[in-house]
């Protein structure tokens, strides 16, 4: 995800703006082949958000070529050659922004008075980052990681580094008839400090963690310090990987051994997320459906938001009930779903994005109520 994204930016990005404000979407490539055909999709895209321009009559001359030049500048700003899953540009009268996400989106384009936020809503709900120790007896470090990508940290004296000779070799341990080198007092001392600079970024970030190495220096890591029992706040979001000679990385490497471990917890949180719904029904705290989660929403009454990954609806308010409509309807809100989404952020909710399908019975969208 971009870089900046964060909740005050969504929130700076979700203010009314003066007619029309474009949003320009579509699924974007990471490798070949399939990237080929992004710059004639976004091309293509252009195009069809500048005639939507010239044909609504809505749109003064003034305006349409003010935001014709805002659509061109952010073209200009894409990098398709370092290309995420998805791709969300914005223009409007005076401004644009340009953000590569980590997610797929829909091929669209909206005019409205509000930029259609939701896909970067959704992608940054689903981020959840993490962090990702990875030890050896002379190299620890530190990985940002935030969905299927990792950046190693260069902060906090990270990574970590030392010398295998050992100043006192008499006092190593033997392990059979071989020196260890995790036995080593130096490198007991060396995996403590490594302890206490990833105790100082928890503090500060404290976000699941995922500690690698081979399994001697996963029990003296352990044994180190109380990071790894949970005593700086991390308890039960720990997990350990057995895997070696990945301190160095590479990213991708180091990734493919986190991986499962990193999907079964994504696993685990949905299922989370589905028992706490279940448990609102008991406590008649639970709500489904776009109409009635729109108007609790609305009310400020939302704690935890569900929505499927591509749930969407174009809907028409009539004042008492929301009701299906055509994109571009005159009165249509294009997404509901964004807007419910976007307010019951603004509200303090958790909002969570679970597989199409697990909230089919619900409509695609269900929450728990405050009160």
């Amino acid at each position: 995800m971009h870089a900046a994204l964060s909740s005050a930016e969504l929130a700076k990005l979700r203010r009314q703006r003066p007619y029309p404000a474009v949003s320009v979407l579509l699924p974007t490539h990471r490798r070949g082949p399939d990237n080929a055909q992004d710059p004639v999709l976004l091309r293509n895209m252009m195009a069809e958000a500048k005639e939507r321009l010239q044909d609504d009559p809505e749109v003064s001359r003034e305006r349409r070529i003010d935001v014709t030049e805002q659509l061109d500048r952010a073209a200009a700003e894409v990098d398709l050659a370092h290309a995420e899953e998805g791709l969300v540009l914005f223009a409007a009268p005076g401004e644009h922004q340009v953000w590569p996400i980590s997610r797929t989106v829909p091929a669209r384009v909206v005019l409205s008075d509000t930029f259609l936020t939701r896909n970067l809503v959704a992608a940054y709900a689903a981020e959840h980052p993490f962090w990702v120790l990875a030890l050896s007896a002379d190299r620890v470090s530190l990985w940002s990681g935030a969905m299927d990508r990792l950046t190693e940290v260069h902060r906090s004296s990270f990574p970590l580094t030392r010398s295998l000779a050992d100043p006192d070799p008499e006092d190593q341990l033997q392990v059979g008839d071989v020196p260890s080198t995790f036995r080593s007092e130096h490198t007991r001392k060396f995996l403590r400090e490594a302890d206490t600079a990833l105790a100082a970024v928890l503090k500060t970030d404290n976000r699941p963690l995922y500690v690698v190495g081979e399994p001697v220096a996963l029990s003296l890591f352990d044994d180190a310090g109380m990071i790894v029992r949970g005593s700086a706040g991390t308890k039960g979001a720990v997990t350990q990987v057995p895997q070696t000679g990945l301190a160095a990385g590479p990213p991708d490497a180091l990734w493919q051994a986190i991986r499962p471990y990193a999907e079964k917890r994504s696993q685990s949180e949905v299922a989370e997320v589905l028992a706490e719904l279940d448990r609102a029904r008991g406590r008649r705290t639970f709500a489904a459906g776009v109409d009635e989660i729109r108007q609790h929403a609305q009310d400020g009454r939302v704690a935890l938001l569900a929505v499927e990954e591509n749930y969407r609806e174009t809907v028409r308010d009539t004042g008492e009930h929301l009701v299906p409509a055509e994109s571009g309807e005159r009165g249509a809100v294009d997404d509901i779903v964004d807007d419910i989404v976007e307010r019951s952020l603004d509200t303090g909710a958790e909002v969570r994005f679970v597989p199409d399908g697990a909230l089919a019975e619900e409509g695609g969208i269900a929450g728990t109520l405050r009160y």
